[in-house]
């Protein structure tokens, strides 16, 4: 398939990854592709991110509308996170860069044990 690149390929290039940049947008997309969670599971989930993080990533996935916030009237209220259908668009396209990833991974592996002679 030939890519060309357009100034709107570009454009929307740029949009999708401004939507999803920063160390843990995806991490939390990856979770929510699982269903709804609460808060404390999405953090619980993602290892090595701090509360403060996972509040500041959801409010920007929410204002991108990646995903949405539902507050449930109850004692105690809950709260709970899940991706829109837009969010969910991008299982295949995570599921691809993770495929390819991995593949990366190996190939540069291999590359550098050949290239000590291991």
């Amino acid at each position: 398939m030939m890519i060309t690149c357009s100034k709107t390929f570009i454009m929307a290039l740029k949009d999708a990854l401004n939507v999803v940049d920063g160390k843990w947008k995806l991490a939390i997309i990856c979770v929510l592709l699982n269903g709804k969670r609460r808060f404390s599971d999405i953090q619980k989930g993602i290892p090595d991110i701090s509360p403060r993080m996972v509040s500041k990533e959801l409010k920007e996935l929410e204002m991108n509308g990646v995903i949405v916030r539902k507050v449930t009237d109850s004692i105690p209220v809950l709260i709970e996170y899940e991706l829109t259908s837009s969010g969910e668009g991008l299982r295949e396209v995570i599921t691809k860069m993770v495929e390819w990833g991995i593949a990366h991974r190996e190939e540069t592996v291999k590359a550098l044990t050949k290239e000590i002679g291991v």
